[in-house]
């Protein structure tokens, strides 16, 4: 019995041991950059630098003052870009020594040329009032939701679109409270309930009762 306890023991061990030396390979494998990415010909930070880690989908920007700080691995590949200026790689060194790593990345401006733009007067001053009038301005964020909250539009949507899971529900509880209160009685009529009897005045005033085609 002792003699097959211990192969199993002497197993469980190094596994045990080859999954910790594993764990602090991956462990000393990270690293922390962080650093400022600056103007090369005047050194002032630069906001809003893109640093990505290049073949995966994570990464960070500049603050304000162009200093950034992410977590890396030793041998990545990381990138800065930015719309103004030069895009430039590093690869973080995969013998550096310990867990952390700075780096004051300069940034050689670009420039992006543009298509021109050339414009043109109006041939005359009365086809310019012509398509001024006629232009069809957009509504803006208030008018929309003026018409959007227009009694009559309510009243159609209420009309037209069916009830959601949850309002469905809501109206099954209640006939099933309605039901549970009046066990082994008789329900009471709505003829004689006066709620009833002007919620129906108001849906026939509504035209709620007229024949759709």
């Amino acid at each position: 019995m002792m003699k097959r306890v211990l192969p199993l023991i002497l197993i469980c061990f190094l596994f045990t041991k080859k999954s910790n030396a594993q764990f602090e390979t991956v462990k000393d494998s990270v690293v922390q950059l962080y650093g400022i990415v600056m103007t090369a010909d005047s050194l002032v930070g630069i906001p809003a630098v893109s640093i990505t880690v290049k073949g995966q989908n994570r990464g960070t920007i500049t603050n304000n003052q162009g200093v950034f700080s992410i977590v890396v691995l030793k041998g990545d590949e990381i990138e800065f870009t930015h719309v103004s200026y030069k895009p430039k790689t590093i690869i973080i060194p995969r013998n550096l020594k310990g867990n952390q790593h700075s780096v004051v990345q300069l940034l050689v401006e670009d420039t992006n040329y543009l298509p021109a733009t050339v414009i043109r007067p109006r041939p005359s001053p009365q086809q310019f009032e012509r398509d001024f009038v006629k232009t069809n301005v957009p509504d803006d964020d208030i008018e929309i939701a003026r018409r959007n909250n227009d009694a009559a539009k309510r009243r159609a949507l209420i009309q037209s679109t069916p009830m959601d899971g949850t309002e469905a529900t809501a109206v099954q509880f209640r006939n099933i409270a309605t039901r549970a209160s009046y066990a082994g009685q008789t329900p009471p009529q709505s003829i004689f309930n006066p709620a009833a009897w002007a919620e129906f005045i108001k849906a026939w005033k509504r035209g709620d009762f007229k024949r759709k085609n």
